[in-house]
C-alpha cells in the first residue's frame, strides 16, 4: 500500500500545500480584529506566546502523525487504537460542515470580481427609487456598500425564520465556485498598543484560538497531507515554517487592515464635517467658504448662543463627527471583507483595478482553504478499499463537491447568511478541541510518547526535542482542557443565542433571539462530531466482544 500511494514531487510542494491551506481568510478578517480588540502591537505578545506552546507543537504531531501512519485521518487514528477511528471520523464530520459554508464565501467573492468592471462601482453609489425622484431610502439610511451586500447580493430576509428563495445569481457562483474546486482536485497532489491589555485573560484565550483555527488543526487536512511524505521528509522543519509564515501573513494584513482602516475613518470624517458645514451653511444663510473644518466648532458655539431656537430645531439632523470613534470601529468577519474593504476600495484611484485585485486575492485564499478541507474528507474515502474498489477518485471527488453544492445552496436563500453564521460559530469551535485534545492524549498515553519519539528518529533520523515533548505531554493539553472550559462556560454563561438581523426600515443591524429550531440545529451541528468518538469506540467494543462470543457488561 505505501509503495502505491502517491506522493509530492519534492518537500517544497508540501509546504507550499500547508500554507495554502493555513493562510485564509481568518488571517485577513480575524486577526487585525484582534489585534485592534486588544490593544494593537500588545496583542502579539500572547498571540506569540500561544504560537509557541500551542501552534508549532500541534502541527508539528499532525504532520508526524500523518507520515508516520501514511493514511488519512480514519486509518492513522485507527492504526493508532482501534477504539480511536472516531476521532478521525469526527474530523471528517467538522470538515465537511465547514466545506458545505465555506465555498459560499468564494461565491461571493466571484459575484463581487464579476462587478469590478464595472465603472462606476455598484457599491459606490445608492440606486435611484423606483420614482426616480431620489436615493432608495433603505440605501440611504445604511451606506451605498452596505446596501449592496445586504440587498442585491444577499436580498437577505427580516429574520432567519423567513426563508425566502434561491437567489440564482449566488447560486450560480456557488456552482462555479465548486467547480473551480473540483477542477483543482483532479490535479492530484501535484498541485496542490495598549499594554494594560496584557493583564485581560479574554486576550490571551483569543490568541490561543486564533492560533487554533488559524492552522486548520485537527480538521484532518494536514494528517492528508503529511500522509503523502515521503518516510524521511523532515516535518518538524516544515511545521516550523508553515507556523512561521502563516502568523507572518497575519501580521502583514493586520499593517494592510489598518491603513485601509485609517484610509476610510478619515474619509468618513471629512465626509461628516462637509454635511455638517453645508446643513449650518444652508440653514443659517452663512457665505460660501466662511464655515470650514477649523472654525467649526467655534461658530456652531457662536450660533447656537445667538440663534438657540433655531439652532435646536438643526441640531437632529446634525451628526457627531469623531475620528476617534471612526477608528475604534471593529469589524471582522464578511462585514470587513464585503462591506469595509469595499467602502475604502471605491474612494482610492482606479478603484476597478484595485476591487480587481482584492477580491482575486480573497478567492485565491479561500480556494487554498477549500482544497485542505476537501482532502481531509477526500484521503479517508480514497483509503477505504471498499470505496475505492468500486468508485474511481475522480467519481468519490466529484460526488463529495456536488453534495456540498446542492446543500450549500441553503447559504444563497434570503435567509442564507443567517444560517451561513450559525455553521461559521458552532460547526467546528467546541469539536475542534476535543477533537485535538483527543488526537494528543492518544500519542502521548495511548501509543505512548517513547514509542513515538522512537517511530520519528527511525524514519527522519532526529531525535525529538524535550520542548515537543514537554508541550506534546503536558502543556499543550491543559491549554486545550482551558479553552475547552472556556468556551463551555460562556456558552452556558450567554443565555439564549441571538443573532443579528438586517432590518431594511432602519438601514441596520439588530438582535434577535434563535428560533428554536435553529437552537436544536446549532446542538446537532456540535453533537454530530462530538459523538462520533465515543460512539466508535464503544461499537469497536461492542464487535470485539461479540467476535469473541462474549457478552459486553451491562451496568
Amino acid at each position: 500500500m505505501e509503495k502505491a500511494r502517491p506522493l509530492w514531487a519534492n518537500p517544497l510542494q508540501f509546504v507550499f500545500a500547508c500554507i495554502s491551506y493555513a493562510v485564509g481568510l481568518g488571517n485577513v478578517w480575524r486577526f487585525p480584529y484582534l489585534c485592534q480588540m486588544y490593544g494593537g502591537g500588545s496583542f502579539l505578545v500572547p498571540y506569540i506566546v500561544m504560537l509557541m506552546v500551542e501552534g508549532m507543537p500541534l502541527l508539528y504531531l499532525e504532520l508526524a502523525v500523518g507520515q508516520r501512519m501514511r493514511q488519512g485521518s480514519i486509518g492513522a487514528w485507527r492504526t493508532i487504537s482501534p477504539y480511536l477511528g472516531g476521532v478521525g471520523l469526527a474530523s471528517v464530520v467538522v470538515s465537511f460542515f465547514l466545506s458545505t459554508y465555506y465555498n459560499i464565501i468564494n461565491a461571493w467573492a466571484f459575484w463581487y470580481l464579476f462587478h469590478s468592471f464595472q465603472d462606476p462601482l455598484p457599491w459606490s453609489v445608492c440606486p435611484l427609487n423606483d420614482n426616480h425622484t431620489g436615493y432608495d431610502e433603505e440605501c440611504e439610511k445604511a451606506s451605498s456598500t452596505q446596501y449592496f451586500w445586504y440587498r442585491k447580493t444577499l436580498n437577505i430576509s427580516p429574520s432567519i425564520q423567513d426563508s425566502g428563495h434561491v437567489q440564482w445569481e449566488p447560486a450560480l457562483c456557488l456552482i462555479l465556485a465548486w467547480l473551480v474546486v473540483y477542477l483543482c482536485i483532479l490535479r492530484g497532489t501535484e498541485s496542490t498598543g495598549k499594554l494594560e491589555q496584557l493583564a485581560n485573560p479574554k486576550a490571551w484565550i483569543n490568541a490561543a484560538t486564533q492560533i487554533f483555527f488559524s492552522l486548520g488543526l485537527g480538521f484532518g487536512s494536514l494528517i492528508a497531507f503529511a500522509s503523502y511524505n515521503e518516510p524521511s521528509n523532515d516535518c518538524q522543519k516544515h511545521a516550523i515554517i508553515v507556523s512561521l509564515i502563516n502568523s507572518s501573513t497575519s501580521v502583514f494584513a493586520s499593517i494592510v487592515t489598518f491603513s485601509i482602516y485609517g484610509f476610510k475613518a478619515t474619509f468618513n470624517y471629512e465626509s461628516c464635517l462637509n454635511k455638517v458645514i453645508l446643513l449650518l451653511t444652508n440653514s443659517f444663510d452663512l457665505e460660501d467658504g466662511f464655515l470650514t473644518a477649523s472654525n467649526l466648532e467655534q461658530v456652531k458655539g457662536y450660533l447656537e448662543s445667538t440663534f438657540p431656537d433655531k439652532y435646536s430645531e438643526v441640531l437632529p439632523q446634525m451628526k457627531n463627527c469623531s475620528l476617534q470613534s471612526e477608528l475604534a470601529t471593529a469589524v471582522q468577519g464578511t462585514g470587513l471583507s464585503f462591506i469595509v474593504y469595499t467602502e475604502a476600495i471605491k474612494n482610492m484611484e482606479v478603484s476597478q483595478l484595485w476591487s480587481v485585485l482584492y477580491f482575486f486575492m480573497l478567492l485565491m485564499l479561500g480556494i487554498g482553504s477549500m482544497l485542505g478541507n476537501t482532502a481531509a474528507i477526500l484521503t479517508p474515502l480514497t483509503d477505504n478499499k471498499v470505496i475505492s474498489s468500486h468508485l474511481p477518485k475522480e467519481a468519490i471527488s466529484g460526488l463529495v463537491c456536488l453534495v456540498n453544492c446542492v446543500i450549500g445552496l441553503v447559504f444563497t436563500m434570503e435567509a442564507g447568511n443567517y444560517w451561513f453564521d450559525i455553521f461559521n460559530d458552532y460547526a467546528a469551535t467546541l469539536s475542534l478541541l476535543l477533537i485535538v485534545l483527543v488526537e494528543t492524549i492518544a500519542v502521548c498515553y495511548v501509543y505512548g510518547l517513547r514509542r513515538f519519539e522512537g517511530d520519528l528518529k527511525a524514519m527522519t533520523g532526529r531525535t525529538l526535542n524535550w520542548y515537543w515533548k514537554a508541550m506534546w505531554a503536558g502543556v499543550s493539553p491543559l491549554l486545550i482542557i482551558s479553552l475547552f472550559v472556556f468556551y463551555l462556560s460562556d456558552y452556558i454563561l450567554t443565555g439564549t443565542l441571538q443573532y443579528q438581523a438586517w432590518d431594511a426600515s432602519q438601514g441596520q443591524l439588530v438582535t434577535k433571539d434563535y428560533p428554536p429550531y435553529a437552537l436544536a440545529v446549532i446542538g446537532l451541528l456540535v453533537a454530530s462530531s462530538i459523538m462520533c468518538i465515543p460512539l466508535v469506540a464503544l461499537g469497536t467494543f461492542m464487535g470485539r466482544c461479540l467476535k469473541r462470543g462474549d457478552t459486553p457488561p451491562v451496568a
